[in-house]
């Protein structure tokens, strides 16, 4: 294993200690391990999120105007704690209630579950998406029912612009469901992650096959199949996606991220081949992220993820945003 570390055990306490550094506009909790804006904004309601690390930039650098008030970071995938998700919403609920957003991993649901008891106990209204928009598999290692990936930011983009125009607590809830009902994903491995803390690949992929359909924490997918050209392989993410739910008629948000070690000149390559799929069965693609924005470590591959919009949803997603991995109109 050849990684830019310290010690296994480190990893996240190093990386927080580089947020800091790189980001004096966030706050971050090295004991709580929660990353948050440092001036919450009065009146408003927080966005708080969160998950094991290694999916970075999500969540922590989707916090700031526009998006998340706080992340909480698990150790590389593994949850984080009811009491990070309460600490979080204690430092940046200012009033308004908190929305909390969830992937549906087991872990996840059940610690933010617990951690919505807790922060109303304290007073603190709470509201709950849940984001289950993986299709290639219904059930897996960690859920029960579909995982929840690439919408994840999706909800906390919009759901984040509602928040900062003023919204209250039903109509960010409202708005941010709508996203999670109406966005599908799906991704595709050509190798896979190693976790720092063991050292080796979590699963064992040939140079010649791909895993299509994988987790972001190196799951089982649909199918282990040949490698095949990127145009194949494009076919197959759009097709599975576009037999989930209809996207046309309707403007589109889409997003192709890489999955941690994939360069960016392949994740366009991709894009290329999945925009002229698009366009030939008849689905307006209004918006495009290409990029790492949902990643596992240093996964090479990439997934795709695309959202329903409306005019609500669109307005509020070209809406100001400030955070370390998106930023516009500021």
């Amino acid at each position: 294993m050849k990684k830019l570390i310290d010690a296994p055990s480190e990893v996240l306490a190093g990386a927080l200690q580089g947020v800091a550094a790189a980001h004096p506009e966030l706050a971050v909790d090295f004991a709580g391990r929660v990353v948050a804006r440092a001036t919450p904004k009065p009146g408003k309601v927080a966005l708080i999120s969160g998950g094991g690390s290694g999916h970075e930039p999500l969540h922590s650098g989707f916090v700031g105007p526009g998006m998340l008030d706080a992340a909480c970071a698990g150790e590389v995938f593994t949850s984080p704690t009811p009491d990070q998700m309460l600490a979080a919403a204690q430092a940046v609920s200012t009033g308004a209630g908190a929305l909390f957003i969830v992937k549906n991993y087991t872990g996840d649901v059940l610690n933010f579950e617990m951690a919505a008891e807790l922060a109303e106990a304290e007073g603190i209204a709470v509201k709950t998406v849940l984001v289950a928009d993986d299709v290639a598999v219904e059930d897996s290692t960690w859920t029960a029912g579909r995982r929840g990936v690439g919408t994840t930011v999706f909800v906390e983009k919009i759901a984040g612009g509602a928040a900062e125009e003023g919204a209250d607590l039903d109509a960010v809830h409202a708005v941010a469901t709508r996203v999670a009902a109406n966005g599908r994903s799906m991704g595709v491995a050509l190798t896979s992650a190693t976790l720092p803390s063991v050292g080796t690949p979590s699963f064992d992929l040939p140079d010649d096959e791909i895993e299509m359909g994988v987790g972001i924490h190196g799951e089982p997918g649909r199918t282990r199949a040949p490698l095949v050209p990127a145009s194949e392989i494009a076919e197959t993410l759009v097709s599975a996606i576009l037999a989930d739910h209809d996207f046309t008629g309707a403007p589109v948000i889409a997003m192709l991220s890489g999955l941690g070690g994939t360069p960016l000149i392949e994740l366009y390559l991709m894009y290329g081949a999945v925009a002229s799929l698009l366009e030939q069965r008849g689905v307006t693609v209004a918006r495009v992220l290409v990029g790492d924005y949902i990643t596992s470590l240093d996964m090479a591959g990439c997934s795709l993820t695309l959202l329903r919009a409306d005019d609500e949803m669109l307005r509020l997603w070209d809406a100001p945003v400030s955070t370390a991995a998106l930023r516009w109109g500021v």
